[in-house]
């Protein structure tokens, strides 16, 4: 055993994920493999250690004498502090999940600014789903910085996947292939292989694999399971909807769990969170469904770009041209800012209520047909 973190239970108890040596192991020696880190880099420490990802941010820079710098608590969280410690220690190699990194492309003023920060090489995001605008935001404002996409779940030994970013027109950010030592699989209910462009559930297999979670033998054996492909080996089901892509890279869909159903129809919100960060008005999104008078409804909350004027009508008849109407958020709420909890990720528990007797309004049927 190497560590023990604890992550997020859907009851409402955390469960703590037993990690090995050999599983970290293989996914440092990958790392250094894949991204070269020498004894002229230096890496900012800044993720809470009760986040796997500060995992590689401390041992990666020891394995080859890089400099180790370790942010004040907090600084996750500050951009200006963030840009500070980037100038001052020359920092080359800085991990952000996408929120904050929306946030670190938001700050500005004078000396301050993102485009001061030439001694980036490398900057790793994981944690969350990556939007496309905000991979070429990074791409356009750090051109010299080498911008990568990973993905995985706790229970496997911090990532398990990863894509190098790139503009090449399409609205979603892969998640790429596995890394080395890893098995990856997109199944369906059954357990049957999904083909390209077909969505299904992720399975891991491979030496990334935790051990279980601690003292918790039920929960264990319903996660992870036996391989029906590889006899004797293990796959843990992540519950994440994927879909392999026609260039053979994985795409990620969204939770299985923020799947939700309207009205009997069954909704992705990361498709329509995914649609509003294609308006060009619209910088970040978080959709969710609560229930109201009448029951379930979808409801959107978004933050504007600076210099773009936002009407929550036309947003909605914009995405009226993109999306189903059962999939158009019946209620648009605009937010200076999008809640974040310690670890930089969305706090959805902390978006505030909205007013569901506003927006669209139920209309009886008028006449038979209608009836």
């Amino acid at each position: 055993l190497a560590y023990v973190i604890y992550t997020s239970g859907s009851t409402g108890r955390p469960k703590g994920v037993a990690n090995r040596h050999h599983a970290l192991t293989n996914r440092l020696q990958w790392m250094q493999n894949a991204y070269g880190l020498t004894a002229d880099d230096a890496v900012l420490q800044k993720t809470p250690f009760s986040f796997d990802v500060s995992v590689w941010e401390f041992f990666w820079p020891l394995m080859k004498g890089a400099q180790l710098v370790v942010a004040p608590p907090g600084a996750h969280r500050e951009p200006a502090q963030l840009v500070e410690l980037i100038r001052t220690h020359k920092i080359t190699t800085l991990h952000c999940v996408p929120s904050m990194l929306q946030a670190f492309l938001a700050h500005g003023g004078g000396e301050s600014e993102i485009e001061a920060c030439t001694s980036l090489t490398r900057l790793v995001c994981s944690g969350e789903a990556l939007p496309a605008e905000l991979q070429n935001q990074v791409l356009a404002r750090l051109p010299h910085t080498g911008l990568y996409n990973l993905y995985g779940p706790t229970e496997a030994a911090i990532d398990v996947t990863h894509w190098t970013c790139q503009d090449d027109g399409r609205n979603q950010v892969a998640i790429g292939q596995p890394i080395a030592g890893i098995r990856t699989y997109v199944l369906d209910g059954d357990l049957n292989l999904a083909p390209s462009g077909v969505a299904g559930e992720l399975y891991l297999g491979g030496v990334g694999l935790a051990r279980g979670y601690l003292h918790r033998p039920d929960l264990t054996a319903e996660r992870f399971i036996a391989d029906p492909f590889v006899p004797g080996e293990r796959l843990y089901r992540t519950g994440d909807l994927v879909r392999w892509r026609e260039d053979g890279q994985l795409e990620y869909l969204g939770r299985l769990d923020y799947q939700v159903k309207i009205r009997g129809l069954r909704i992705e919100l990361g498709e329509i969170e995914a649609e509003l960060l294609a308006q060009p008005e619209v910088r970040e999104s978080v959709v969710v469904s609560q229930e109201g008078p009448g029951g379930s409804r979808l409801v959107a909350y978004v933050v504007p770009q600076d210099d773009i004027p936002l009407d929550t009508s036309s947003l909605r008849e914009s995405l009226g041209q993109r999306l189903p109407d059962y999939m158009v958020p019946g209620v648009v709420v605009i937010l200076d800012v999008v809640p974040l909890n310690p670890n930089g990720k969305v706090d959805r528990k902390a978006l505030p209520e909205p007013d569901l007797t506003s927006g669209s309004q139920h209309e009886p049927p008028q006449g038979e047909m209608e009836e």
